[in-house]
């Protein structure tokens, strides 16, 4: 029997609206499987327990712990449906979206091709950081111009359109509404406290017909950036009336450890204690050497203390504050230092830039014969080039594409015309790199002929083609699971070549987008310090960068946990994400910042 406190089993005993409030590991999860598994007994036939969450990952560990939950049963598991707010979303604009303007066929806009697709506007403004409130202001609304006009026009609709648009739906169709509180006449929001105005918009019209359980901690909002407010809660309570139950600070994840404890006083920036068991403050000395060779050997003693302990499935998660930090520490744990062989991890990168590689990889192993395997390649190329830096397009990558693109049409021109082509052109070097892998003989084997045609753009004398080969490498084509290498396979079994390998692995990387059966994260994990919310590992080190001197000046100071490291009147967002990152940890939390220049939220707040 699982050991419920008195609040826990209220949640149980409880009926209608309820908002559960409670800290990071206080058991918020796990009560709401308990009250789905309790709830799924009364549930009509086709009718289901819907959990929506976030994130991927998020909606892996609840899974992984209905699973583990030897108390509920396996008929009352299969009517509790575990969903991300996006895949939900999706499914209801694929089959209903036409009742609000949007055409009959919808395919989604993937990060990558909307990166490709806003490139042009985005580069007319400077970073959001150095843009005055009018500025952005503009960015914005000609950026919403746009990516409504994908969606309506042409059907093409990005992740942050959707709850826009299925908020619209269920206002405006009292049968598809209805439809839906019928199947799902419990509704769990798991992190309700970051719902944007838009999902809030959606939950208004769910909570008409359905049962709404809402799980929030008010002191983990960590995206105000993306809409979440303040409000939320106290607008749920004033439209729903819920029963509000506060688990308060019950610590289940790191139960005997003052983890719990000193996060909570990262929020106050008041510090009661010298040393906190399961916290270890470490200070580097503030250079990129050092910097690395301290997070590597606090990694590898921590990576040593979860083997000795005999788990299989231990994690350990190195959290950072900005994402080219996530790329530049699996970068250093991929070297070879001295003796010590490279640090085998996992690393949560952005990945616009190597999708868009693989694309040209994968389009080269059709081996497109003439002018059009020729054209393909350079679309693709020009699309790298527009959306490899996501949301903040380099105008050096864009004059890139425009000056290969520009490149080939000339000498497509000269050649349509029967003339010699220009003597020099950027296009000459791509084009023999082309060349180069239409002479491959290939195996049949997608692996190994994948492999081959990267060997080939590692080689070419192409820069762009070079550039396309190394980021293609943080693709692992054995990652994409059994279905694509299936695929691929059987398409060249169908034709002798791989005549459809471009659009088979587009079709992949969307079903990994809405894909709900990850596999749990294990071992040694690198990611940025917003997207470990929701997750849990034994041990998290979160490591910050180091100041730049000149002199005793310091002239810059990036990839802080809060920005140039500057003291303002108003920290609270940065506080709460570095509490986040604290209590992920079940065991114990390692801080790495610098000497000299500690982070500011462990400098006690002056009375």
């Amino acid at each position: 029997m699982v050991d419920l406190t008195k609040t826990q089993r209220d949640v149980l005993e409880t009926d209608g609206h309820l908002l559960v409030t409670g800290e990071p590991g206080s058991g918020k999860t796990t009560i709401a499987i308990l009250k789905a598994a309790q709830l799924s007994r009364r549930l009509r036939p086709a009718q289901s327990i819907l959990f929506l969450s976030f994130a991927r990952p998020t909606v892996s560990r609840v899974l992984e712990a209905i699973d583990e939950e030897k108390e509920i049963s396996t008929e009352d598991k299969s009517r509790i449906e575990v969903n991300t707010y996006h895949s939900f979303f999706w499914r209801l604009l694929k089959t209903h979206g036409y009742l609000v303007g949007l055409p009959r066929r919808l395919m989604l806009l993937t990060p990558q091709t909307e990166a490709i697709a806003l490139s042009t506007i985005r580069s007319k403004y400077k970073p959001d950081s150095k843009l005055s409130e009018t500025e952005r202001t503009e960015k914005q609304r000609r950026v919403s111009t746009e990516l409504t006009r994908l969606a309506e026009q042409e059907g093409r609709i990005c992740f942050d359109m959707f709850a826009f648009y299925t908020g619209k739906l269920l206002h405006a169709s009292n049968k598809v509404r209805r439809l839906v509180t019928a199947a799902f006449p419990v509704i769990i929001l798991d992190e309700f406290q970051d719902t944007t105005a838009d999902q809030w918009h959606i939950v208004k019209a769910l909570g008409s017909g359905s049962t709404l359980i809402a799980l929030a901690d008010p002191e983990q909002r960590i995206y105000e950036f993306a809409g979440s407010e303040a409000k939320r809660l106290q607008q749920f309570k004033d439209t729903f009336h819920p029963t509000v139950l506060d688990l308060k600070s019950d610590n289940h994840r790191s139960k005997g450890t003052e983890i719990g404890s000193f996060a909570n006083e990262v929020l106050r920036g008041n510090y009661s204690q010298n040393s906190y068991s399961g916290i270890q403050l470490v200070g580097y000395e503030p250079n990129e050497n050092q910097a690395f060779a301290a997070l590597r050997a606090r990694t590898i003693q921590a990576r040593a203390r979860r083997l000795k302990s005999g788990s299989r499935n231990w994690t350990v998660a190195v959290l950072v504050p900005t994402k080219r930090m996530t790329q530049r520490v699996s970068d250093s744990f991929h070297e070879r230092i001295g003796n010590m062989p490279p640090l085998n991890h996992m690393a949560a990168v952005d990945m616009d830039a190597p999708i868009l590689a693989a694309e040209v990889v994968f389009y080269l192993l059709q081996q497109t014969p003439g002018m059009e395997g020729y054209e393909g390649c350079v679309d693709l190329v020009c699309a790298f080039y527009r959306g490899k830096n996501g949301d903040e397009p380099s105008k050096s990558n864009l004059v890139d594409a425009d000056r290969v693109r520009a490149a080939f049409d000339r000498c497509a021109e000269k050649a349509a015309a029967g003339q010699p082509l220009p003597a020099k052109s950027v296009f000459h070097a791509l084009r023999e790199t082309v060349d180069a892998t239409r002479a491959l003989v290939f195996k049949g084997d997608p692996v190994a002929d994948w492999l081959a045609v990267r060997g080939v753009l590692e080689r070419s004398a192409c820069p762009r083609l070079r550039d396309v080969a190394e980021e293609s490498r943080n693709i692992r084509l054995l990652e994409r699971g059994m279905a694509l290498r299936q695929e691929l396979s059987q398409d060249w079994r169908t034709h002798g070549a791989y005549r459809n390998a471009l659009s088979i692995t587009r079709r992949a990387f969307v079903r990994e987008h809405f894909a709900m059966a990850n596999r749990p994260e294990r071992g040694l994990i690198v990611m940025n310090m917003h997207k470990a919310k929701g997750k849990q590992f034994d041990e998290v080190i979160i490591f910050e960068g180091w100041p730049l001197r000149a002199g005793r000046k310091i002239v810059s100071n990036p990839n802080r946990i809060v920005r140039n490291n500057e003291e303002r009147s108003d920290l609270s967002q940065e506080r709460q994400n570095f509490r986040v990152s604290i209590t992920r940890a079940r065991i114990q939390t390692t801080i790495l910042t610098p000497k000299g220049d500690p982070c500011v939220l462990l400098v006690p707040k002056k009375a």
